[in-house]
């Protein structure tokens, strides 16, 4: 049971129509966390805007892919987990991969698995990191710029995984096949 409205281009606040028209045009679809965001129109704004400029970050699809499901599992998101599996099938990445992050499991890559690792440690120690963390992380190729993306891609996961806990949002039926539970 969901305990935020879903809303749709009909009974969305004015502000936030144009902005799931957009959703529909992107994907084909209003996804369901979009039409929950749609209650506060500044809200989803800011969701869309941080998913365009993390998906736009020096990340390619599997770095991007690390760290969403890195921090969706962490949070134990039960939309963005499916969601995102969706996404990374799309995308392309190696299930392989999306496997590993949903069961939480090391990746055979170790940079990717870096990635993880650091995205962990930024979620669980709330951007406490040691100096070893990052003399890893920049042992393994990435730099301050990485650095900071990771938290542009915490800032819009903490706006869709603390919503869908509230909202309880469903799972949209392309997803469903992809359930997930921690």
């Amino acid at each position: 049971m969901t305990t935020l409205k879903v809303h749709n281009i009909e009974t969305a606040p004015e502000s936030s129509k144009t902005l799931l028209e957009n959703s529909q045009k992107a994907y084909g679809m209003i996804p369901g966390l979009h039409g929950v965001l749609a209650g506060a129109p500044n809200t989803l704004n800011a969701y869309q805007t941080l998913h365009e400029l993390f998906v736009n970050s020096s990340f390619n699809e599997e770095e991007l892919t690390v760290v969403w499901q890195t921090i969706n599992v962490e949070h134990a998101c039960h939309y963005c987990v499916p969601a995102h599996t969706g996404i990374a099938k799309m995308m392309k990445v190696d299930d392989a991969i999306t496997e590993a992050l949903r069961n939480e499991t090391p990746l055979e890559n170790a940079k990717l698995e870096t990635l993880r690792t650091m995205t962990l440690t930024i979620v669980r120690n709330r951007g406490h990191v040691t100096p070893e963390d990052l003399e890893a992380f920049y042992t393994a190729g990435y730099g301050e710029q990485q650095l900071l993306e990771i938290i542009l891609g915490l800032s819009q996961k903490v706006i869709s995984n603390y919503t869908n806990h509230i909202a309880n949002t469903p799972i949209d039926t392309p997803f469903q096949p992809f359930a997930w539970k921690k």
